[in-house]
Order: C-alpha cells, then sequence, then structure tokens
C-alpha cells in the first residue's frame, strides 16, 4: 500500500545552491520544475534574506528578516524560468554578488493565481492542492472575522502572511493554536490576541483574520497544508541530551524550519539537505537576521530515513530540556513510495 502520493518531492520543492558571478540575466537550472516561490540568502555575506513569487510578480522582494514593505526598482529576480531562475547582475548582491555562495529554496504552485471569492475579501491565488501549497494576494481590512480564501482544499497547518506596505511578519501554525502569531522576522515568542487569527482555525477553504494592522491593505500569504511522505509541520519538546530529541517525520527530509517558542533569545533556524549532503547537518541560516551561514558543528543534526535526530543537549535552537520547538519540514524522499521500497538513510 502506498504511503504517499508524491514519490518525487523535488518535482514541488527543491533546494539549489550556486556561487554569485556578477553577470546580468544569469540563468539558474537544475531545479526540476519552474517555481512559484523562491527564497534567496547569500550564505558568505551579511545579506538579508530575499523572497520573490510568482503571483506579486518577479523583481519585488519581500525581506524575512525585516518589517520592510515590498521593494521595487531592484535589479535581483528577472524570471520563473521552466527548470530554474534568471536571477541579475552586478548590483544584485543578495542574489548573485561575484565569488559569494548562495542557496535557493522554491515551491511549486501554480502559476500566477486565479480569483477567488471564497472568504469576505476576494483574493488571487495560486494553489498546488498535491502538494498542500498556496499563494495568495488580497487587499485587507484588518475587520475582525474576515476570511480570505486559500484554494487548497483542506486546513493549511501553517500560515505565512506579510503585509506588503510594512509590519511584522505574522506566522500562525496548528501546533500552537489560534490565539498565538510567531512573527518571522523576529526571535521572539511570538504574539498572543485575537488581533492575529481571530482565534479561530482555518477552514478548507479560508483563513479568518483579526483586527491587527497587519491585516490592512496590500498582503501576501504563504500557506502550506500538510501531505503524507511530502510535509510536515508540527511541535516537539527538547531532552537536552546528547541523544538528543528524535522528530519523526514519515520521510527523509530536505529542508527543515525551526523554532523554539518559550525563548525570545532563539532564532528561526533554516537547515537542508544541498549544503550540507552527509551527516551531521551542521550549516544554519536564520531567516531572521541577515547573518552569514553559521559553521554549528557543535550542535549536529542527522537527517535520517523518518525525520531528524539532534545529537547533542547543547544549543538552545534545537534541543533545549523542557523547552518548546515548532518546525516546518519538506521531503527529499517519502519513507515508501507507490513501489513500496522503503528509502534509506544517509
Amino acid at each position: 500500500m502506498a504511503y504517499t502520493t508524491i514519490n518525487k518531492p523535488s518535482d514541488y520543492f527543491n533546494t539549489l545552491i550556486y556561487t554569485g558571478d556578477g553577470t546580468d540575466n544569469r540563468s539558474i537550472t537544475g531545479l526540476g520544475f519552474q517555481p512559484d516561490f523562491c527564497w534567496f540568502k547569500d550564505r558568505t555575506g551579511a545579506n538579508s534574506h530575499n523572497l520573490f513569487d510568482s503571483v506579486r510578480g518577479v523583481n519585488k522582494p519581500l525581506i524575512s528578516n525585516s518589517t520592510s514593505a515590498e521593494l521595487t526598482g531592484f535589479n535581483l529576480f528577472n524570471s520563473f524560468d521552466s527548470d530554474g531562475f534568471t536571477i541579475s547582475g552586478a548590483t544584485a548582491d543578495n542574489t548573485n554578488f561575484n565569488g559569494n555562495n548562495f542557496v535557493s529554496w522554491s515551491w511549486l504552485a501554480d502559476g500566477t493565481g486565479v480569483s477567488n471569492t471564497d472568504g469576505s475579501i476576494a483574493s488571487t491565488v495560486s494553489a498546488n492542492t498535491t502538494s498542500g501549497f498556496s499563494i495568495v494576494t488580497y487587499t485587507g481590512t484588518a475587520v475582525s472575522g474576515a476570511t480570505v480564501g486559500h484554494g487548497l482544499g483542506v486546513a493549511p497547518s501553517v500560515v505565512i502572511l506579510k503585509n506588503r506596505t510594512g509590519y511584522d511578519w505574522q506566522s500562525y501554525w496548528s501546533a500552537l493554536g489560534n490565539t498565538r502569531s510567531m512573527v518571522l522576522n523576529s526571535n521572539s515568542t511570538g504574539n498572543t490576541g485575537t488581533g492575529f487569527w481571530n482565534n479561530t482555525n482555518p477552514s478548507s477553504s479560508v483563513v479568518t483574520l483579526g483586527n491587527d494592522g497587519s491585516h490592512s491593505g496590500n498582503c501576501v500569504m504563504y500557506c502550506f497544508a500538510e501531505k503524507k511522505g511530502f510535509s510536515k509541520f508540527g511541535s516537539y519538546t527538547g531532552n537536552g541530551n546528547n541523544d538528543g530529541t528524535f522528530v519523526y517525520l514519515g520521510f527523509k527530509p530536505a529542508f527543515v524550519m525551526v523554532k523554539n517558542t518559550v525563548n525570545n533569545a532563539r532564532n528561526w533556524t533554516i537547515i537542508d539537505n544541498k549544503r550540507n549532503t552527509f551527516n551531521p547537518e551542521t550549516q544554519w541560516l536564520y531567516p531572521n537576521t541577515n547573518d552569514s551561514e553559521l559553521d554549528a558543528s557543535s550542535y549536529p543534526v542527522d537527517f535520517v530515513s523518518n525525520g531528524f535526530k539532534i545529537r547533542t543537549g547543547v544549543g538552545s535552537y534545537f534541543n533545549t530540556s523542557g523547552e518548546n520547538y515548532i518546525y516546518m519540514a519538506f521531503a527529499e524522499n517519502p519513507l515508501v513510495g507507490t513501489n513500496n521500497i522503503p528509502t534509506t538513510a544517509r
């Protein structure tokens, strides 16, 4: 019996690494699909994270480590291509600075989007119901109880929202409940109140919003629904031991993002299977800072065939005893595909 309907996760999510060369209109290939959401980070330099999507359009970066508005007029990102993307030239420090090492995490949605009227606010939605990912743009009202259609057909487990004119990045996590919003651009433990999600879980068709100012004006949401064998979103408790916590995913991960939810001095942290191609995972990037890549050799994490295993009792970013963590994970390989052959560990 098949464990998942997605035998090849890299058809829907993939990571590319490359070295900047400063040339204009540079094509980066090898992704395996035409992406709709690309997230870039300069691993070498202290440059910001830059996020682009096909619904808002090219060359309109949002910065995950900042409250700043959507940028325009920057020569950074030219096109979403059939096997990757085209980036720009010598002035593009955040995507193609000569000699610096870069990473891009990319997701497949469904192109530039279509009109959605499921909510009280009309939206434009690019949704991939197979992989459980959608990009949503709309004009918010900051009225409690307003709803926005997300197009997934099932309730998302994670919603990451950015007001395109400013404000913090807000995020809903089903593991934390509908009174909590975690802030992607901050190491804080987030916010609690009705102003973010109106104390209402997303449904199979809409996200319900509160009256916080981040919901006013032009906004974008990235919505993620869990798909067995491809993606998982949840929480775990650190044990503080060298034989650290094991987090079961049901697949060998390609990407994991973790955040401590109770300690406001801990960054969001991303590890992936391309910057480290073998265990342990020791190259960390922080979505809430512009820091260059950290060599975290003292805080090893292993990617295994069915999840990730923390190998140290130190390092509060992953395994402080008794502290809660949320995570977002996408697969390199499902534990068992339709061929009923189990994946292997590294």
